[in-house]
């Protein structure tokens, strides 16, 4: 059963409109003056977030990501449409949103905890843990001014969360921090999400995403295009990344829950993609270090060189377990023209833990699909591993251990 809703969003909008001028800009509170133009940054969101989820925010820049949250972290008033969050908000926005350049680190930090609404005996209780998970030693009572954007996000991120919230917002701050502090931060978050605080977070980083959220929210030119499980949603964002004016993009929903995106050109197209064992029968269904190939057959519909083939495994997360393509093995045709139908096979070893995997498979014009994507195929095959004849391991990688174990009694030994 889901939890009910700690935030909804109903019809939320937001616009920026200019005017020609300070007096019709004014004027136009009273009356009903239409403006020089209007830049809609976000329109008709409709969101429901449950207590407990994690949300990603993705999409290009540009998109309205840090506009939306500022929205929902109520820094920023709608234009139009409904917004109700319920429970402790803490946000995490633009470096430094806040903070005065002149004070010091522990001073910003005590009047970040007041604006949180803490009384001032629980923002003095408080401090000595913010300053230890900051972890800025002496510059912690120097003026913010003389601070390295990581120094900065280290405060910021220590006094955000020096109570666990019940919705916690964090826009791409945590990108500036060191990898230590990062995987500090992220830590906290999945202790906070383990005790049931709502995540809402806007990253770039694909591996938090998809280790951290439920689900991600796909923004492009201010609207939500996806709202899906975070490995479906990222595939779209990465078709709409190489779209181009001939480029189309295809969605699918699966029997699986999953939404398949379709993106490219169209000089070349897959037309069959699977897996198969040595008897050549296809397989749905595999054991964990069995012998299998990937088939793949491409129709050339207009000229194109080079042509490049490539495949991707992922694990049931949306990680990526092993890719690669004809760019990297030297095999690129070098030239394909219409009515050209091009046969590959890629056999290995699927030594892959037990689970569930997909195939991403694609044609390219180069080493990658930002060169030229003619077809790109997410969720091409789907097989489940399973591990009837090997010793129990743990892990998404099987290999194959021989171990040897040396035992000397005491009396051997003698």
């Amino acid at each position: 059963m889901k939890n009910a809703p700690v935030l909804c969003a109903q019809g939320l909008g937001k616009v920026y409109r200019r005017f020609p001028s300070e007096i019709r800009r004014i004027a136009s509170w009273f009356f009903a003056i239409p403006p020089a133009a209007e830049n809609w940054v976000i329109r008709d969101v409709n969101v429901e977030v449950a207590a407990g989820e994690a949300v990603a925010i993705i999409g290009e820049n540009g998109a309205g990501k840090s506009t939306l949250l500022k929205m929902l972290a109520g820094i920023l008033q709608p234009s139009c449409g409904s917004l109700s969050v319920t429970g402790r908000v803490s946000a995490i926005l633009e470096l430094g949103m806040g903070f005065n350049d002149e004070l010091t680190g522990r001073q910003n930090a005590r009047h970040a905890a007041g604006l949180m609404g803490l009384p001032r005996e629980h923002i003095d209780a408080l401090m000595p843990d913010i300053e230890a998970f900051a972890e800025i030693g002496d510059y912690f009572d120097e003026p913010i001014r003389k601070y390295s954007s990581g120094m900065q996000m280290r405060v910021a991120f220590a006094v955000a969360t020096g109570v666990r919230p019940d919705v916690l917002i964090v826009d791409e701050a945590l990108s500036v921090g060191d990898a230590y502090f990062q995987h500090k931060s992220f830590a906290r978050i999945r202790e906070f999400r383990r005790r049931g605080t709502t995540l809402l977070i806007v990253s770039h980083d694909k591996e938090a995403i998809q280790s951290l959220c439920d689900r991600a929210l796909l923004l492009d030119q201010g609207t939500i295009v996806c709202d899906n499980d975070p490995e479906s949603a990222l595939n779209l964002y990465n078709a709409l990344i190489a779209r181009k004016e001939d480029t189309s993009i295809e969605t699918t929903p699966l029997a699986s829950g999953h939404m398949q995106t379709r993106s490219g050109s169209g000089e070349a197209r897959i037309e069959h993609a699977g897996l198969y064992d040595t008897e050549d029968n296809r397989l749905e269904t595999a054991r964990v270090g069995q012998t299998v190939t990937l088939r793949l057959r491409v129709r050339v519909d207009a000229p194109v060189a080079p042509l490049i083939a490539g495949y991707m495994i992922k694990d049931r997360l949306g990680n990526p377990v092993f890719g690669t393509n004809t760019w990297h093995t030297d095999q690129a045709v070098v030239e394909a023209n219409p009515g050209d139908v091009i046969n590959y096979s890629a056999s290995f070893n699927l030594n892959v833990g037990p689970g569930s995997y997909a195939v991403s498979v694609a044609l390219q014009g180069g080493e990658t699909h930002l060169d030229a994507n003619y077809d790109w195929l997410d969720y091409a095959v789907l097989v489940t591993v399973t591990n009837p004849d090997k010793p129990r391991f743990i892990g998404t990688n099987w290999l194959a251990p021989r171990i040897n174990c040396v035992h000397k009694t005491q009396q051997q030994r003698a």
